[in-house]
């Protein structure tokens, strides 16, 4: 199971000094670079785009740009998570929940682009699963390749913050992406290759489960 270190708990004061929060961003082994690679997936369309470019902000430094960014991110995340229920919206609460948490520590500075990128990372793997669950329940694959493409990719994007137990995760996902690769070519091809393409994703959202 994936972890966001040095969390307060939820609905409560941060009572984190700096010092530990410091501590707890030294030890992560999420640098801001790999928070940026796990982040850069998401397009302005989508709800958590916002919360890349919390990331974003705070690596340059715009504490006032990131806070403002996340918390118009997670209002987003949120707000789709209940408008478009998928069986990983509790998993999507439940990570929006730490990213409160963090908010009142990024204009505090006691908060590090690393510990947020892996809370956004996070965030990002449970929402984007969420929404291609929705897309493969809504009937059939077909004329879905590109939507699919831009979910699954942002899915492996995100797996960077698991470390080395997102590999297998990045496998599963280059297989469906091979899959999906089929569906835009129509015809006979794409409706024979649907079933296995949504077993394909199917395996890529089990594992999504089971490392949030």
């Amino acid at each position: 199971m994936a972890q966001v270190p040095a969390l307060p708990g939820a609905g409560t004061a941060p009572t984190t000094s700096p010092t530990s929060v410091r501590g707890a961003i030294q030890d992560t082994a999420i640098t801001p670079s790999t928070a940026q690679t796990g982040a850069a997936a998401s397009t302005d369309s989508l709800p958590d785009a916002q919360l890349d470019k919390a990331v974003a902000a705070l690596e340059k430094g715009d504490k006032a740009a990131s806070a403002q960014a996340l918390q118009t991110g997670i209002a987003a995340v949120e707000a789709e998570a209940q408008q478009k229920p998928s069986s990983f919206k509790d998993k999507i609460l439940s990570q929006v929940g730490k990213l409160k948490t963090l908010l009142p520590l990024i204009t505090g500075g006691g908060l590090g682009a690393g510990v947020l990128g892996k809370a956004v990372g996070l965030t990002k793997l449970a929402s984007g699963a969420g929404r291609i669950e929705n897309l493969v329940s809504a009937g059939s694959l077909i004329g879905k390749a590109s939507q699919l493409s831009s979910g699954l990719s942002g899915l492996g994007s995100a797996m960077s913050v698991l470390g080395g137990g997102g590999s297998t995760g990045k496998s599963l996902v280059s297989t469906a992406l091979s899959g999906v690769s089929k569906l835009g070519q129509g015809g006979p091809l794409a409706k024979a290759a649907e079933p296995a393409v949504k077993s394909q994703i199917g395996s890529v959202l089990n594992f999504v489960k089971g490392a949030l």
